[in-house]
């Protein structure tokens, strides 16, 4: 048991030393940051807004009662306004980041290999000799 505890800690170390968890840990913490930002737009901007597009609803109070149980169902629209408008800006992001990678990459030239004469030399007496059995 002790040969596999340290394998796995050798293999944790090795996967912790990798720049790529550096790089994911700094993308959660902005992801953080960046969905309260998108929390407020959406709370405190869209759906008022939407509310009185459509009547001056206030969608956090929505509610469906079902015996003594209460579904709240507003928190579920707002929170799905939310996730489209972060799914929305991660595609515009990506998609940003996609066009800067294309052109950074220089188009590259294709280089046809050249036969030495002896594999030539070698090719006509091959078909030489599908001449001869025919």
């Amino acid at each position: 048991m002790n040969r596999i505890m340290k394998k796995f800690i050798k293999e944790f170390k090795e996967f912790i030393s990798k720049g790529n968890v550096l790089d994911m840990a700094v993308g959660v913490i902005i992801g953080g940051a960046f969905s309260k930002i998108v929390s407020s737009v959406v709370n405190d901007l869209m759906m008022p807004i939407i509310g009185i597009i459509i009547g001056g609803h206030d969608f956090s109070n929505l509610v469906l009662k079902v015996g003594n149980a209460e579904i709240r169902y507003g928190s579920l629209i707002q929170n799905i306004v939310d996730f489209i408008i972060v799914a929305f800006c991660i595609f515009i992001f990506i998609k940003t980041i996609n066009k800067f990678h294309k052109k950074k990459e220089e188009p590259k030239e294709e280089i046809k290999p050249t036969k030495s004469e002896e594999v030539l030399l070698l090719e006509e007496i091959r078909n030489l000799l599908k001449e001869n059995t025919k």
